[in-house]
């Protein structure tokens, strides 16, 4: 692939909802282009975007993909983002690094949850973009329908540029509304036939108008009926697009390659270039001061990494975007984020699984590197003498937690190697061990995106796991003030064992944790034995008397008790204070504790209604509402143990259309009748245990 400049490079994310066929778009782009030699198929797992193994079997897209292509002169780099939900972190990344979106929609299934969701993320960096209406060619496929609801969801600037030639069975091609030609198959470009001229001119009259409303020179010559010359159209019409104020709609099948060839022409007529989109705003890392970075390839280097993945033959791959400067093949770099030098070896770029060595990557062009030691997503790559530090990409927290049971001996070795190599290559993934409960949990974005890491593990490392519900981390403490006094006598041969004491349990404000203190008067308990004490003490605590959870929220304090002048030793006071505090926890005042969440629940307000009655099946507390960005905010309390599942739940509840973040708040008293369920269940698992 030959190199260009700048403002030949054009840098396009496809979003859609699951299923839309960006990735069937995206394959037909390659093939007009010449890229590749077969067009191939999502549901034959051939396509080029989708090579991985989960998803050919799954047939979804998975991972972010880079697909660079060459068409009028220009490169078209085509970033194939994931639509499932549980693969956000494709599509932020994608959307972080694009100069242009486009939103494919299904002709037949309309405007659906994920394409919202997709419009959301490019409006949030305000990018130029277009909507695709893909599938033409499937029954029930209704054009006029999907620019309606495009144009009552996104606003009317949204207007059709390409218009199509009959639907489903009858689809043969597409009409360029500013060409007025029509295009069909082979690439064939003909006269508008007759029995669509009449739409085809009522469709570039409404374009004409909102092209004309953007320009007052233009506006002024439409309302006079003067003629608008092609040229004029298409300057304003590209500003428009790029400014955001005017949304093409283009339309096609992917699957049979029709409206591909109109479709480049507007990706590289009307997005726009890096030279053209506006300067990133930096940060020194030396001086801390703000600094604008435009695309010029003599400038020094900034380049963001926006994606990170495990090579089978190159190992761990650093894929980046440059934004000023040129990054070599065969040099060092400056990661401003680690303040270290890195060496760069043999330069590719990707398209698919196949990739192409290249001498260097300039400004406004993408491209990946293997085995960079401390570089990871999110890092700036820049020179020592200006170390940049570009916006790093914001990702969503995880929300969904499974414990990881390693199936035999040799997973639990390779596990601590393997999880840390995986969270590296998804930013949405977290892997923690829990200390309460000795589980290693992880943590991602739905019961898809645990199961794909599972497999994955399985497959690229050998490593087998069982996912499971993680445990609850319950607690133990008391509700009022208890005394208890053990004595430890053992006489054997020889010096025998005595340890005497008397202590105070009391009960704590939540949170407080645990503490041991003393009052001892008159050298009761000598002052070298009060360390046993407490060291007896706090190794007691971790096992409680109702249900083996650790004590916390209490104070223990040692007031009196006796020692022997030969017998007693530390390990003898250390076993009497451990058993004194299993006597006072036994008196009867002894509670469970749950771990509270605090929920904020992001939902539209037709879906109100139905989250404060399923958060009221959870034992949840709803402690305020408000109106934020067009969404109803719920912040609300719940157990931890009745929202382990909640990302499921709320998928279904709202379709998808709700978002949710949880921290832990704190701890509550669990009411008597869950407490004796978790008991019994906490006594069987003893058992079986």
């Amino acid at each position: 692939m030959q190199s260009y400049g700048t403002d030949h490079i054009r840098n396009v994310v496809l979003l859609s909802h699951c299923g839309a066929g960006k990735t069937s778009l995206s394959e037909a782009m390659l093939f007009t282009s010449g890229a590749i030699l077969r067009l191939g198929r999502v549901d034959d797992g051939s396509s080029t975007s989708d090579f991985d193994p989960d998803e050919v079997k799954r047939k979804i897209s998975i991972n972010l993909s880079v697909l660079p292509c060459e068409w009028s002169g220009n490169k078209v780099n085509i970033l194939d983002a994931p639509g499932y939900a549980d693969f956000v972190a494709g599509a932020v990344a994608g959307v972080a690094v694009a100069d242009a979106a486009v939103i494919v929609i299904c002709a037949a299934s309309g405007i659906e949850v994920g394409t919202e969701l997709m419009w959301k993320m490019t409006d949030g960096r305000g990018l130029p973009r277009f909507i695709f209406i893909n599938k033409m060619d499937r029954e029930n496929a209704d054009f006029t329908r999907v620019v309606e609801q495009a144009q009552k969801r996104f606003g009317r600037h949204c207007v059709p540029l390409i218009m199509p030639i009959g639907a489903h069975s009858g689809f043969e091609g597409v009409v360029d509304l500013m060409s007025m030609k029509a295009h069909k198959k082979d690439n064939k470009v003909e006269d508008i036939p007759a029995a669509v001229e009449a739409q085809a001119k009522s469709l570039r009259e409404k374009l004409v108008e909102a092209v004309a409303e953007l320009d007052d020179e233009l506006t002024m010559k439409y309302l006079d009926g003067q003629e608008i010359a092609a040229e004029e159209l298409t300057r304003v019409l590209t500003e428009g697009v790029k400014s955001g104020k005017l949304v093409p709609i283009l339309t096609g099948s992917a699957l049979q390659n029709l409206g591909v060839v109109a479709f480049l022409d507007a990706v590289c007529r009307y997005l726009p270039s890096p030279q053209e989109v506006a300067a990133v705003e930096a940060t020194n890392a030396n001086t801390q001061q703000p600094e604008s970075i435009k695309p010029d390839e003599s400038a020094q280097l900034a380049a963001l990494v926006f994606m990170t993945s495990a090579d089978p033959f190159v190992g761990k791959v650093t894929h980046f975007r440059v934004y000023s400067g040129t990054i070599n093949s065969n040099s060092q770099i400056w990661n401003s984020q680690k303040a270290q030098m890195e060496r760069i070896g043999q330069l590719f770029m990707f398209k698919g699984k196949t990739q192409e060595a290249v001498p260097r990557v300039v400004a406004g062009d993408i491209g990946a590197v293997g085995k960079l030691a401390a570089t990871v997503t999110g890092d700036t790559l820049a020179v020592k003498e200006r170390p940049v530090k570009l916006p790093p990409i914001t990702f969503p927290e995880p929300i969904y937690s499974v414990a990881l049971h390693p199936k035999t001996k040799t997973d639990v070795d390779k596990l601590g190697t393997v999880l840390p190599r995986l969270a590296e290559e998804d930013a949405t993934l977290r892997v923690r061990k829990d200390a309460d409960t000795g589980e290693t949990v992880l943590m991602g974005m739905g019961d898809t995106h645990v199961d794909v890491v599972a497999e994955r593990m399985q497959r690229k490392f050998n490593v087998g796991v069982k996912l499971e519900i993680p445990k609850v981390p319950y607690k133990e403490t008391i509700t009022q003030i208890v005394q208890a006094e053990h004595k430890h006598k053992k006489q054997t041969g020889g010096h025998g064992q005595y340890g005497h004491v008397l202590i105070e349990v009391e009960p704590l404000p939540r949170g407080t944790g645990f503490e041991f203190a003393e009052r001892v008067v008159g050298g009761a308990v000598p002052r070298n034995f009060i360390p046993a004490v407490e060291k007896g003490v706090m190794e007691a605590r971790h096992e409680g008397v109702l249900a083996r959870y650790p004590i916390v929220d209490v104070r223990v304090t040692l007031y009196d008790g006796s020692a022997h002048p030969v017998d007693s030793s530390e390990m003898s006071f250390k076993i009497a204070s451990a058993q004194a505090l299993k006597k006072a926890l036994s008196q009867g005042y002894t509670v469970l504790l749950e771990p509270i969440v605090k929920l904020k629940i992001m939902v539209p307000d037709s879906f109100t209604g139905d989250i404060i009655s399923d958060l009221n099946t959870k034992r949840a507390r709803v402690m305020g509402m408000v109106q934020e960005g067009g969404l109803q905010v719920i912040d609300a309390q719940a157990p931890l143990a009745e929202v382990q599942r909640y990302a499921v739940d709320l998928r279904s509840v709202t379709q998808g259309r709700g978002t949710y973040t949880m921290e832990f708040d704190h701890y509550e008293e669990v009411p008597s009748f869950q407490a004796q369920k978790i008991i019994d269940a906490r006594a069987e698992e003893k058992v079986k245990a």
